[in-house]
């Protein structure tokens, strides 16, 4: 994990301003991960692609309310997904979704976590 830089008034504009693009896309990011739904969904896509039917009966939940938060999500470019006949199945687009939410779970979850196996 990357140290926080030392930020001072010796920075250049184009320094200061790519770091305020960076916190902008960090908020956008951390926007579209704060919503319980959501971060449950991508929770369970953590463990791969699922279908939208396996995320209704893993969340409980019906599909509009499940189909919304995905398109949250996709619109976000947190998700992906793929068409096979009429299922859509949906994965993590990228890393750094997973990584936030190890954090997340460390800081957070990992003392009510249920034992493996």
């Amino acid at each position: 994990m990357s140290a926080l830089p030392a930020i001072s008034l010796d920075w250049s504009d184009e320094e200061l301003d790519a770091l305020a693009a960076s916190a902008t896309e960090a908020a956008s990011f951390l926007k579209a991960l704060s919503h319980e739904g959501r971060m449950m969904i991508l929770c369970y896509l953590t463990q791969g692609e699922k279908s939208v039917t396996e995320l209704e009966k893993l969340l409980n939940a019906r599909q509009a309310a499940v189909s919304q938060q995905l398109a949250r999500l996709r619109l976000e470019g947190l998700v992906v997904p793929r068409r096979e006949g009429k299922t859509i199945y949906y994965r993590l687009a990228d890393g750094r979704v997973k990584k936030v939410l190890e954090l997340i779970y460390d800081l957070f979850c990992n003392e009510c976590a249920v034992a493996d196996g």
